[in-house]
């Protein structure tokens, strides 16, 4: 059967929740990465309501930020979820967080926070979930520092979620299932194949093949899809 994409955000966040609760069903433990990724989407808002809905299916959480301010701004914006809400360093200089019987919700974590992020997981026995993350750092790509992480801390990640607007295209992973690849037409976006690993640029680009007539409909259609999941 073709997969479909989500029509907006809100339908985006409703699967990853379904998608969540299916992995968190067959184990007890591990790492699990949810990905929106559109250019200029403001995370915190999709998750915050991700772990409100999280809360209501009676699953206790905490969600990390980065730093003080961010987790500040959280508890601002959401004061219902305040007593969830703390920063990555506070998860650091206590290891007791780990104890608690938490499922862990680190939001927006980048390469600078690499190591703490290691060493929070290293010692949560919850479930962690890295929402909207980017912990491989394209300065050491290459090299021994870049195969050690890749073959070590990285390696022990798996997709949950992965919704990406392409520019002829999106594509999409759900419930660790096979990554699925759409093709933007003129009348909306086509499912054209699967993968059994994510694609790199070459595959994707092959399989899209555009026509020239087409691509200015097919970039106004992407267009209009990140502006109906921002909002």
């Amino acid at each position: 059967m073709s997969a479909v994409l989500p029509a907006d955000l809100l339908e985006a966040e409703q699967r990853t929740v379904s998608a969540l609760d299916a992995v968190f069903g067959g184990s007890r433990r591990g790492r699990w990465m949810v990905t929106w990724r559109f250019e200029g989407l403001r995370v915190m808002g999709p998750a915050l309501r991700l772990a409100r809905t999280l809360l209501d299916s009676s699953r206790p959480l905490l969600v990390a930020f980065p730093d003080a301010g961010a987790a500040a701004l959280a508890k601002r914006d959401a004061p219902d979820l305040a007593d969830s809400c703390v920063d990555f360093m506070q998860l650091q200089r206590d290891p007791a967080w780990a104890d608690r019987g938490q499922l862990l919700l680190l939001v927006g974590a980048q390469p600078s926070d690499y190591e703490t992020v290691e060493a929070i997981c290293n010692l949560w026995k919850e479930p962690v979930v890295l929402v909207n993350g980017r912990l491989e750092d394209a300065g050491v790509g290459i090299g021994s520092v870049a195969r050690s992480r890749r073959r070590g801390f990285l390696s022990t990640w798996s997709t949950a979620f992965h919704l990406e607007p392409l520019a002829q295209g999106a594509l999409m992973l759900e419930r660790q299932k096979e990554w699925e690849l759409f093709r933007c037409d003129p009348d909306g976006y086509r499912w054209i194949q699967r993968f059994e690993q994510r694609p790199d640029p070459e595959q994707i680009d092959a399989a899209l093949s555009p026509s020239a007539d087409g691509l200015r409909q097919t970039l106004g259609a992407v267009d209009r899809l990140i502006d109906d999941l921002r909002g």
